[in-house]
């Protein structure tokens, strides 16, 4: 699809892989690049940089100008914090981008948000007939719920030209949040199954994420859809952390905890934590059990039938970049590469 290409979040994780991407490809990039943040490799790669951010309506027409695809992958990640703060970003800011986006003839707004939005409870090959919950147990959660009801009240009411993906946990080079903490529960030996480690994981290597959204602009049947995105492989939780261990040459998780008592110090650690007004999440959360502990497989029939999608199995592939470039990254710095965030996002 040719056109200029708007990516907002395209210094984080997700976005700077879709700009890579899309510059490769040659097509035109624009960036929404929030003032403080480094804009040097964008910039390297020929990419048009808009300083601003959601909350800045001269930033976004100017953002928005001229472009034919907006992908949006800019939120507040995490499983801990006030939901306000997570409603101000992924809920108002998004708000902010669609009007801005109604004021000019795209072709294609793609929003990225997360199989997360599901019921806490384990899935066998849920699709997306099922309904969403109302109420969730974390706010980055119930805020991408709000997100997704806000993106299709604007194709419904407005005729936004507008497409839904619901990615699993997304792993690849530049994961700033999951994979470093994961690594460093690894080697501090912190980490145990919850239950038999057999359950399934809902993992998507970033290359075939980019991959479902290049489709997603490409396929008139994908406007106004929603669309179930993983590798499509099964990957048990005790699969993915001796891979993980292994590219990492670090040892597995050892022994394991029964989920029902995971679950029960999760309440009890969370209800403690808030009574204290703790900024930073206990180190076990409801979102982390459903994360480390629940079966999350997801059909993504829908995808393949609809898109064309076929995701490569990239697990050993994905893992070994992810775990290669933490390792330039603390060799660069002696201060651990871990987003800005309040914790890491345990809730895909």
């Amino acid at each position: 699809m040719g056109g200029k290409w708007l990516v907002t979040g395209a210094t984080g994780f997700i976005g700077s892989h879709v700009v890579e991407t899309l510059v490769a490809r040659g097509q035109s990039v624009v960036a929404l690049v929030r003032p403080a943040s480094d804009a040097s490799w964008l910039e390297s790669l020929g990419v048009e940089v808009v300083r601003g951010d959601l909350f800045e309506p001269a930033a976004l027409a100017q953002a928005c100008d001229g472009v034919a695809v907006i992908v949006h992958c800019a939120a507040r990640v995490g499983d801990w914090g006030a939901i306000e703060e997570y409603r101000h970003v992924n809920v108002q800011g998004l708000r902010n981008l669609l009007e801005a986006a109604r004021q000019v003839p795209i072709r294609r707004l793609i929003h990225l948000s997360s199989l997360g939005v599901y019921e806490a409870r384990d899935h066998y090959g849920t699709d997306e007939t099922e309904p969403l919950p109302q109420r969730h147990m974390d706010a980055y959660t119930q805020t991408k719920v709000e997100a997704e009801l806000l993106v299709r009240q604007y194709h419904e009411q407005y005729g936004l030209p507008v497409v839904i993906l619901r990615p699993g946990f997304v792993y690849g080079a530049r994961d700033r949040t999951v994979l470093p903490r994961l690594l460093q529960a690894l080697e501090k030996r912190q980490l145990r199954y919850l239950g038999s480690g057999e359950q399934r994981m809902n993992t998507i290597y970033v290359g075939n994420l980019v991959q479902a959204i290049l489709l997603a602009a490409e396929k008139p049947q994908a406007i106004g859809q929603t669309y179930n995105l993983t590798d499509g492989e099964a990957v048990s939780k005790r699969r993915f952390f001796e891979t993980l261990a292994r590219v990492a040459d670090l040892p597995p998780p050892q022994g394991s905890v029964p989920r029902w008592l995971a679950s029960l110090l999760a309440a009890g650690m969370e209800t403690w934590a808030r009574w204290r007004g703790d900024s930073q999440p206990p180190k076990l959360t409801r979102a982390r059990v459903k994360f480390l502990g629940l079966n999350l497989h997801f059909s993504i029939e829908k995808a393949r039938r609809e898109l064309g999608y076929e995701p490569e199995p990239a697990l050993e592939k994905g893992l070994r970049e992810a775990v290669a470039w933490y390792r330039r990254q603390q060799s660069a710095s002696p201060t651990p590469a871990v987003a800005e965030t309040s914790s890491a996002t345990y809730s895909a």
